[in-house]
This record gives C-alpha cells, structure tokens and sequence, in this order.
C-alpha cells in the first residue's frame, strides 16, 4: 500500500514533467517555423518553391484559424489561389506531415468533409468530424505513451486483472456490483498527465504500478480499469463509451458465463470489427474450468469473434490477441503482460487506432461516395438534350422557312416582269381583303416549355445515373436551376440568334429575320437576261404597232420572233433560275437552322450542361479525395 500512498507526489512529479515537456516541443516547434519561414524567403516567397515545409505549415495556420473542417480546398479555387499559396506565414505548430501516409489520409479526409459538407447534411458528416478532432487531439499530445482501456462486464474480473498487471491492489475488487464506478488510471512512464487529462481522469484516480520483470518493461504503458460497461448505472455506460473513443487499444475481459453475451458483441465487439490490432480479448477466470472445458470456451470464443468479423492475431497475422488465463491465481498473467510489452514497444497503438478509425469512417461513408458504375454524361445524352432543345425553338422549322425565303427572292430576282406584276397586284389585293391572323395560342408556349423540361429531366437523370443517392440529388437539382428560365432564354434566341456578329455585311443581312436573302454571282447575269427578253418582247410589239399606223414598211416575220423569243424566254430563264436556286435554298436554310440550333445548345450548355458537369466534377474530386481516405492512391504510387 505504499504505493498508494505516494500516489499525489508521484502525480505532482508526472504533471511538473509534462509541463517541462510540452514547453521544450514548444521551443523546438518555434525553432522550426523560423526555419521554414527562411527557407520561404529564401525562395522569393514562392511558397511552391519552398516544398513540402510551407505546404504543412500552410494547413497547419488553416486549421488553426478555420477549424478542421474548413472546406480550404473550394475557399482556394473561389479565390483563385494555388493551393500551396495560401499564407505567407508558415504555422510552426504541430503541421502535418503529408508525407506519412496516415497524415495523408486524414488530410484527405479533411478535404472530403470541406467539400462534402455542402451537398451532405452535418449530421452524416458528425462522426467523420469528431474523428478528425480526436486524431488530432491525440496526435498533439505523447508518442511514447500507449493508453489502454480494460473493459469487460460486470463479475468478469478486470479490476482484479487491472491489479495483476500492476502488481498492486489499485482498484477495489469484491462482491458489491458495480465495483468500479469511475475509470482508474495506472501509468508506467513519467509525462502521461496530458493524456489523463484528455481522457477526464482526475488527479486522484492516477496510480503507479510496482514494477515487475525486467527495467524498462511496458515501458509507456497506460493502464485504465473502466466500470462495467453493463452497469445499472446510464452514467457507468456513458462513461465506459466515451473513453472507449478516446483509447489507443482496449483489452476486453469475458468470463466463461458472459464470454457470448449479446450486448457485449452487438454493442462492442462487431462494430468494433475493424479495431482488431488494438484489441486484446481476453478469456478470465480459466482457473474455475478444467482444462478441456477451458479449450472448448476459449474454441467458441474465438468462432464468436470470427462472427464478428474480427480478424484473430494468429499465425504471424495481424489481428485481435486471444489468451486464457486467470487474474485471481496469475496463471496466463506473464503471458498477458509479454503481450502488451510487445504491444506496447512498437509505439503504433495510436496510430493503428486512428488508422481503424479512419477505416470505419470510410465505410460508413462508402454508400455516400463511391458509385456502381462509370457515371459521367455520355455523348449521346448531349446530343439527345440538343435536339430536344432545337426541336423545341423550332430550328427546323425555322430553317424551312428561311429556304423558301431564298427560294422567293430567287424567283422575284428572276422572274418576268409581267408576273412579277401580277404577283404585286394580287398580293395588294389579298393584303386589302385579308383577315388578322389570329395570334399563336398560348398551348404552343406550354408545349415548348413542357419541351425543354422534360429535356432537362432527361439530361440530369442520364447525369444522375450510377452516382450515390445525395450526389444524384445535387446533378439533378444543378439541372432544375439552371433550367428555370431557359424557355425564355430560348424565346429570345429564337428571334434574335439569326444575326452573327461577324462576318461580312452580305452573311449578317442572310441570317436577319425579314431582310433580303444574300444573292449568289450569276443572279445578275440572269436578271440581265431577263431584262433582254423583256426589251425584245417590246421592240417586237413596238414594230408591230408601227407596220399597223404603217410607220415603218410591213416585215411580220422579225417582230413576231422576236416577240415570241422574248414571251418564251422569258419563263425559260425563270425556269432555269429556279431550278439553280433550289441548292443554295437548300444550304441557306440549313445554316439558318444550324446556327439556331448552334444558339440553344449554347445556352443549354451555359445553363444546364455546365453546371451538371461542374457538379459531376465535385463528385470526381470527391471520389478520389475518398480513394486516398481509404488509404489507395490515385495516381499509382
């Protein structure tokens, strides 16, 4: 009991230790920010020139300022800045090292949050966030030291493994349930308080052991004996949860009456599956069996295990430890004890823990990231949203229209002035007897706006198809905004996208709605003929006229041929005429409608397409920042 009894000088010695420690990491962390800071002058303040160094340091100040869970990543691109010029002042404070590939992946895990956080609710995001908090937490304070938490059931004996292993009655054993009420701590090594602290354990539940074997045995070794996590008591449960989050390994005590109990492996051990190499399972009081009886428990015990899909540290394999042994008689206590010296000399609990952590969280998100298919917006899909778009502002239509516009111009161009006359006179008279059109009903408008959502539906469901439900959402969602006022857009496209901007004078007025079709080179050839088959149709009458008044000596044969030549040449040419026009019709209208439909695909594109594409591309960004969060790289290394 002298030990206990030197338990508040002891504690004042570990606190006044750990306060010298902290401040020496301080003064080397301050020393280290100067340098980085010369190495970023000494580039010129290009902080990409200053490598890796500046890039830690950068994200450092970022979760300093920010919080963990800021999104740097879009703040970057909304501002424009390259991701490693992101301050000019490296923080010396505890900077990640991205070349570790745990701080690897909980950068990448850092990033998922920031860019997930605004298509995810916060609460999906909850436990990813208090994983990096606690990573965090836990990567500040001892590497040397291993915190491990002896959890088991109530009349298991862990208090009584707890003293074993410590050499010393620490914890209070005995009939009375529940024994242990508040979680007791056994330090092996000087400078834990911090980690005390962080676990919530007061000063006066902090022991230290006798030490037993060889100097240097279990050597940063942190011991908590946890109530039962079966208690009676909520606040035992609440308390044996909350340091079970916070532990670098647990060591799980059964008994052969509880070792299969339903609570402990639906509530513990199964979800807790992925924690295997931070976890010691322990079958106690193995001194009440014979020794066939205590192979059979220990056999079942492990096909339990096996059923949770834990993986059992057998055979060289890295896994969960499986041992027998009794705490009250000390048989399997040496074993135990080697176990976690091992265990405890390699200095990776805490890593592993948060390694296992970060793959539960990766599995848990696993529905929300990663896709059954190759998702992405097919060719075929644009082309099928632009045609529904064309077929909507009436591209072919419009084109027929500009054809027979060309066609009309060519056979006015052409035509015989006594038609052309006669079309004039028929036209004034039609327009003086004409009835108002009556004006498109409005049916027409709803059909072209039903058109171009249903194009929008269409678009954002082939965009959607394969991706997790919430990112699907989003495509979907990117596509209706975009889509609010496209049916406007397209009414004016539809009046005004006919008139390039460039171009010469004569390619502007082709594709003006009402102005006169461009002519091709022989049209005034064939005017000119024209012309002359109408001045031959006059002279010929002319001399007609003046052999009847006898004018001129009588000679029919001349005037009527020439007469005849001009009334049959005449048609001929505009025959003739209209037959070469049917090509370049045929190509004006086809660009007219080219162009127009050139126009909607633009502003569907602006509209609807890019913003998909933009969401699609978050989506990609954010697989691959998944990718790295489960620990696989993305670019082969």
């Amino acid at each position: 009991m002298r030990a206990v009894t030197t338990v508040t000088d002891t504690t004042e010695k570990a606190e006044k230790a750990a306060k010298a420690e902290r401040t020496e990491r301080a003064a080397k962390a301050e020393k280290a920010g100067r340098a980085e800071h010369a190495e970023y002058t000494e580039h010129g303040g290009n902080l990409r020139s200053a490598g890796k160094t500046g890039r830690k340091a950068a994200r450092g100040e970022r979760g300093e300022k920010a919080g963990p869970w800021d999104d740097g990543l879009i703040a970057r691109r909304a501002e424009g800045r390259p991701a490693d010029a992101l301050t000019t002042s490296p923080s010396p404070a505890h900077a990640p090292d991205t070349t570790d590939p745990l701080s690897a992946r909980l950068e990448a895990l850092r990033e998922l949050v920031g860019l997930s956080r605004a298509r995810l609710d916060a609460g999906t995001l909850t436990e990813a966030g208090r994983v990096l908090d606690e990573a965090a937490a836990r990567r500040r304070l001892s590497s040397r030291h291993t915190v491990v938490a002896v959890a088991g059931a109530t009349g298991s004996g862990k208090s009584t493994l707890f003293n074993a292993l410590a050499g010393v009655p620490l914890s209070e054993t005995g009939l009375r349930r529940p024994t242990t009420s508040a979680p007791i701590a056994c330090s092996w090594t000087d400078g834990a308080a911090a980690l005390l602290d962080r676990l919530g354990i007061p000063g006066r539940s902090r022991r230290r052991p006798i030490q037993q074997g060889a100097p240097g045995s279990l050597d940063g070794l942190v011991l908590v004996d946890l109530p039962d996590h079966d208690s009676a008591a909520p606040e035992h449960q609440h308390t044996v949860d909350r340091v079970l989050d916070l532990v670098d390994a647990v060591i799980w005590v059964v008994d052969p009456e509880k070792y299969a109990d339903a609570m402990l492996h639906e509530r513990y051990l199964r979800p807790m599956a992925g924690h295997a190499e931070v976890m010691f399972v322990v079958l106690n009081q193995v001194d009440r069996l014979p020794d066939e009886a205590a192979e059979q428990v220990l056999d079942d015990l492990r096909r339990l295990l096996d059923e949770d899909g834990i993986a059992l540290g057998e055979y060289g394999e890295p896994g969960a430890t499986v041992l027998p042994l009794s705490a009250l008689t000390g048989e399997g206590v040496g074993e135990l004890r080697d176990a976690l010296d091992q265990f405890t000399a390699t200095r990776r609990a805490a890593e592993r823990r948060i390694a296992a952590d970060i793959d539960a969280t990766a599995d848990r998100l696993r529905p929300l990231y990663a896709a059954g298919r190759q998702v992405g917006l097919s060719e075929l899909a644009r082309e099928e949203f632009t045609d529904r778009l064309a077929e909507a502002v009436g591209a072919a239509a419009a084109g027929q229209a500009a054809e027979r516009a060309w066609a009309r111009g060519a056979n006015r161009a052409c035509g015989t002035p006594w038609l052309r006359l006669w079309r004039w006179y028929d036209a004034r008279r039609s327009l003086a007897s004409a009835i108002p059109a009556p004006s498109a009903p409005a049916d027409d408008e709803i059909t072209a706006r039903q058109r171009v959502e249903h194009a929008v539906r269409e678009v954002g469901d082939a965009a959607a198809t394969g991706l997790p439900a919430s990112w699907a959402q989003s495509v979907r969602d990117a596509a209706a905004r975009g889509a609010e006022d496209l049916p406007e857009a397209l009414d004016e496209l539809a009046a005004s996208a006919a008139s390039p901007q460039g171009g010469s004078r004569r390619q502007r007025a082709a594709y003006t709605p009402g102005a006169r079709p461009p002519r091709p080179k022989w049209w005034p050839f064939a005017v000119l003929v024209q012309v002359g088959m109408t001045l031959l149709q006059l002279l010929g009458g002319l001399w007609l006229v003046a052999q009847i008044v006898g004018a001129v000596s009588p000679n029919l044969g001349v005037p009527v041929l020439m007469m005849l030549t001009g009334i049959v040449g005449g048609p001929c040419v505009e025959w003739a005429c209209r037959a070469a026009a049917k090509g370049p019709a045929r190509r004006y209208g086809q660009e007219a409608e080219r162009r127009l439909r050139d126009a909607a695909a633009a502003c569907g594109r602006a509209r609807v397409l890019d913003p998909v594409a933009a969401e699609l591309l978050r989506y990609r960004e954010v697989r691959e920042q998944y990718v790295r969060v489960t620990g696989f790289s993305t670019t082969g290394r």
